[in-house]
């Protein structure tokens, strides 16, 4: 991608600051990488999705963020990614649940169906994002109710293991893959 007078948007929609953490380290590297481009850092929320999709309609490339929320994005997400067609869109995301390449792939394929068929996709790149403990403590009271549950020990251990993403490693894996679709 040739970088003079290029505009690049990085929006997000975030919960916990995961998704808002991946879209900062973004900015941050393709301000980097790409110093003659105009990089965006817009936030996705009920208020500003009029704004968002202004800016990304103005932006040359928009790399558009979202927490998983059942499975897919919010329906603010959803909304800004119906709106652009004809544009180049790369997707990221991050998920308080699986760590496999696989789940992460289905959630990517999901959302991608909410872009207009002509949108030009760069591709995507997911990585797990911690919970909040309210979520720890919801699992622990399920657990008193049957504590021969394997399924709810397994919801705790993951939520466990989600506590420190994304790292370091999580977010220099989604800098490369965005670097290398842009």
């Amino acid at each position: 991608m040739s970088s003079n007078q290029q505009t690049i948007l990085v929006a997000y929609n975030s919960r916990g600051g995961n998704t808002r953490a991946v879209a900062q380290a973004l900015e941050q590297a393709l301000e980097q990488e790409y110093p003659q481009a105009d990089v965006l850092l817009e936030e996705i929320t009920p208020d500003t999705v009029e704004q968002v999709r202004a800016a990304a309609q103005a932006a040359d490339t928009s790399l558009i963020g979202f927490w998983c929320d059942k499975g897919s994005c919010t329906d603010e997400v959803a909304d800004v990614l119906q709106s652009l067609s004809g544009k180049r869109v790369f997707l990221f995301g991050t998920a308080g649940f699986g760590g496999s390449a696989a789940y992460f792939d289905r959630i990517l394929t999901g959302v991608r169906g909410k872009l207009p068929q002509d949108t030009v996709y760069l591709g995507g790149a997911m990585c797990q994002g911690k919970m909040p403990q309210s979520v720890r403590q919801r699992y622990e009271g399920m657990l008193a109710q049957n504590p021969d549950d394997p399924k709810i020990n397994a919801m705790i251990e993951n939520f466990d293991a989600a506590q420190p993403h994304p790292t370091k490693e999580d977010l220099a894996a989604i800098i490369s893959a965005a670097k290398s679709s842009l």
